[in-house]
């Protein structure tokens, strides 16, 4: 018997959590397009374009899901306001990683989105530990992740910033569960 593995879809309040696809390419280049975004980013390039957003939602298709959980945040009202993605790299526990368009910040759904995905890893994915960093010049993201449940460790790490072409000093976080 073969069975095939579907994307999860985690629900919260205002948020469902969902693989990405091609129906969201126009809208994931649009708002990771404004340079704010992806200048926060590790992994993401600046100026970020449609061809981009093309080649994440194929690599994400791509994913082992045992080892990452790539997910579009998508609003009850607005669509897609920003991504949110769990993957192992080089750490012993995996990694949560995300943004939200710059439309929707400061309305609670990055923390909603975080704590929706971090219940999930818990549960379904069976995950005990995650960390999370984020760039020393955006305490928002520190705020976002705090209120999901991290803690800060004390370390700041030198990471590189595609978007920024230059290492940038990270605050790194861990969650427990």
């Amino acid at each position: 018997m073969c069975v095939i593995e579907t994307s999860p879809v985690i629900e919260t309040r205002r948020l469902a959590l969902r693989a990405p696809g091609a129906q969201d390419i126009s809208r994931i280049a649009q708002l990771a397009g404004d340079p704010e975004i992806a200048r926060m980013t590790c992994r993401m390039p600046s100026p970020f374009r449609t061809e981009d957003a093309e080649a994440f939602v194929m690599n994400v298709a791509m994913q082992d899901p045992r080892r990452a959980n790539t997910f579009v945040i998508e609003h009850e009202d607005h669509g897609p306001v920003g991504v949110l993605g769990l993957f192992h790299d080089k750490d012993r526990a995996p990694e949560m990683g995300y943004w939200i368009g710059k439309p929707f910040w400061g309305r609670g759904l990055a923390t909603e989105a975080a704590q929706g995905a971090l219940a999930w890893a818990k549960g379904r994915w069976s995950k005990k530990a995650l960390i999370a960093g984020h760039f020393a010049d955006n305490p928002a993201s520190g705020r976002v992740l705090e209120k999901a449940g991290f803690l800060y460790t004390g370390e700041t790490r030198r990471q590189f910033s595609r978007a920024r072409n230059a290492e940038v000093d990270t605050r790194m976080m861990l969650w427990l569960a």
